[in-house]
């Protein structure tokens, strides 16, 4: 009896571990580690410098999203640049995708967190099913708040920020496309005037300018004359 009881006690500490520390968060694959990104960095100048100017990117289509445009192909810097695929990457079972923005001027690597378009990718596959996504409140000529209770959904799915602690919500763009909304955390930033900004151009830079994750999967935002956080769509 008290071996079955010990064996009972040895199984439930397990799951209970298993449930505080997912094997994600245990093999670090959450966390946007500083070394990490000044080792890909390096290994990315290395690379270009060593191929005539050529970056080790993947190619992908003209039109996707700016953010996700070039990712990194570990297979052109491992191991010649690079000791191993960093443990919080896509490749390597992590959350994160590395890519590089602002190849023409001044290639930096920066972070995708993935679990926003995993959350896209769920609902994409419910409009597919229904054939249409029902609107519950039209933001903006162009920009659409979904009723996810029609949609079968018990409540309206959120993306944790990688910017503040708040849930951030989803909405729908008349290009039939689900994205992130970040109005809040930009609402914050240009509130706290960490950035000058200007009417009219897109100001999501102020997210990503001093932290390693870019706001993908986004529409464009820019202010009004009052500094108010709008989409672009609305100038």
């Amino acid at each position: 009896m008290k071996k079955l009881w010990m064996i009972l006690l040895m199984v439930t500490v397990l799951a209970l571990s298993g449930c505080m520390y997912p094997d994600s968060e245990r093999s670090g694959s959450t966390i946007p580690y500083e070394e990490q990104l000044r080792a890909v960095q390096s290994a990315v100048e290395q690379y270009q410098e060593n191929s005539g100017g050529l970056l080790p990117i993947k190619t992908r289509d003209q039109d996707v999203d700016a953010f996700i445009k070039y990712p990194i192909d570990f297979s052109k810097i491992v191991p010649a640049h690079l000791e191993k695929i960093p443990s919080n990457a896509y490749e390597t079972g992590g959350i994160y995708q590395y890519v590089i923005i602002d190849v023409e001027e001044n290639p930096t690597v920066k972070l995708v967190d993935l679990n926003g378009p995993e959350r896209i990718r769920e609902l994409n596959l419910r409009k597919s099913v229904n054939g249409h996504v029902p609107i519950e409140e039209m933001l903006t000529k162009d920009v659409f708040l979904p009723n996810f209770s029609a949609m079968g959904l018990k409540e309206a799915p959120t993306v944790k920020s990688p910017y503040s602690d708040r849930e951030l919500p989803i909405i729908l763009s008349s290009d039939g496309n689900f994205y992130i909304d970040y109005t809040a955390d930009l609402h914050d930033a240009v509130a706290d005037k960490k950035a000058d900004v200007e009417s009219g151009e897109d100001i999501r830079h102020i997210l990503y300018d001093e932290n390693p994750i870019l706001p993908a999967y986004s529409l464009p935002y820019t202010v009004d004359e009052e500094d108010n956080v709008i989409f672009m769509t609305e100038k």
